[in-house]
């Protein structure tokens, strides 16, 4: 089955650190298969979480500095990006309310699914318009019947 051409993807920060530091893992597989068949959804927030977090000095061993640089400037060209409107930034979803941010970008960004290896986002409990799921359920979902991701 083909991908949706304008397929939407919030990929939470751990996934983007996970596909940088182990490039032939699940979740650079996901990564990659969203790059070609779709768009991450990025908002300010979401983007700094990962800009800050991808520069602290335990990932100095693993990735260069110019490799993270490159993965930042090539997913801020390449990204959807959204603002969120104050009447989405104000719900709350998350036992974290950190995690929030990136159900707002989801929503706001109007994404078919959010990407995470979060316990707090994955369990989230309100309905919504999109699929939460982990790194391997949605590749798992994506070879089993051809859906998207």
């Amino acid at each position: 089955m083909k991908a949706e051409p304008h397929l939407r993807v919030v990929i939470d920060t751990n996934v983007w650190i996970s596909a940088a530091l182990v490039p032939t893992g699940t979740p650079a597989k996901l990564v990659h298969h969203v790059l070609a068949h779709g768009v991450p959804v990025l908002t300010p927030q979401t983007f700094d979480e990962l800009r800050t977090r991808l520069h602290k000095p335990k990932f100095d061993r693993y990735i260069s500095l110019e490799q993270r640089r490159a993965l930042l400037r090539d997913l801020q060209a390449c990204a959807l990006w959204v603002e969120v409107p104050k009447a989405i930034g104000q719900q709350t979803f998350s036992r974290d309310p950190d995690d929030d941010a990136f159900v707002h970008a989801a929503l706001a960004g109007q994404a078919h699914w959010l990407v995470t290896g979060d316990a707090d986002l994955l369990s989230v409990t309100q309905a919504l318009p999109f699929t939460i799921a982990t790194p391997a359920e949605a590749l798992e979902r994506v070879l089993s019947d051809g859906a998207t991701p």
